[in-house]
């Protein structure tokens, strides 16, 4: 008897999809109503239906991870209008031109991070990023010049937005809902690396911050790139002086400038041989 790779005996979706391409057609077979459900975009697409998109994008990059056998990650937050340092004469302001320093020592991060996963088959220590241009950018190309593989997190805008070319195409991965992008960022990481950015930056910074500050998730080394740049943008002692957060939570962070710097962090943190960190729901 010939090996069927099905776990069950049942008929495959895929055979019912590729019949019901070849129906006769009639005004029921036109009708939205006789379509499969798990092809009908436009049922799938019903505020109805979202708790299951929901699940549906949490469940895909989920499966795709497990599937490439990827334990964990390094987390690469950063602007996407950080400029290459090539392309620093054109930036929009110049302290963007300035921050384009930055470009290189997450590339580095990167690349040296990358190194290290290699060893593993690329099971821990995988960078993962936005995917976008930028400081994601950098991140992704980085990994690609020790030869490894990396993550992108991509996600749909109003404006054109698409994963920059250094991302593995098979982890490559495109969202709807910011949340479950969220959720995946974090869900794997052994180590937050967040560079100068915008409102998307430090969202996710402030996020994961909150999330490790109420134990929701485990304390991984945390680094901030760039440590003008972060006290001109945010007055960390002016909150533990308010009473707004504890000075116990200034040590939740580290400052560092250079990828060997990071590096050197992420090897000196308590409890950086953990390997897996963790959030609600998980």
């Amino acid at each position: 008897m010939e090996h069927d790779p099905r776990r069950h005996p049942l008929r495959d979706s895929h055979e019912d999809i590729e019949t019901a391409r070849q129906i006769p057609d009639t005004p029921q077979t036109r009708s939205p109503a006789y379509r499969l459900a798990f092809t009908d975009g436009d049922f799938m697409c019903r505020d109805e239906l979202r708790p299951v998109r929901l699940q549906l994008e949490l469940l895909k990059p989920e499966l795709l991870m497990s599937e490439a056998g990827i334990e964990s990650t390094i987390v690469l937050f950063g602007g996407a209008r950080i400029p290459r340092p090539a392309d620093k004469d054109k930036a929009r302001t110049q302290t963007l031109a300035d921050l384009a320093k930055f470009y290189d020592e997450a590339r580095d991060f990167a690349r040296i991070m990358t190194e290290r996963s290699k060893k593993d088959g690329h099971r821990h220590n995988v960078i993962v990023t936005g995917g976008g241009p930028g400081v994601m950018e950098a991140g992704n190309r980085g990994a690609a010049d020790a030869d490894g593989v990396s993550i992108g997190l991509n996600i749909v805008l109003p404006h054109e937005q698409a994963p920059n070319e250094f991302v593995t195409p098979s982890l490559a991965f495109n969202f709807h809902y910011f949340g479950i992008r969220k959720m995946h960022f974090l869900m794997r990481a052994r180590a937050i690396a967040v560079f100068p950015g915008g409102f998307g930056t430090l969202d996710e910074m402030f996020e994961t911050l909150t999330l490790i500050q109420t134990g929701r998730m485990q304390k991984v080394p945390f680094l901030l790139f760039g440590r003008a740049f972060w006290e001109k943008i945010i007055n960390w002692d002016a909150l533990a002086d308010a009473g707004t957060i504890s000075v116990a939570d200034l040590e939740l962070f580290k400052f560092v400038e250079t990828a060997e710097e990071a590096v050197q962090a992420i090897d000196d943190w308590d409890g950086a041989s953990e390997t897996r960190s963790d959030i609600p729901g998980r």
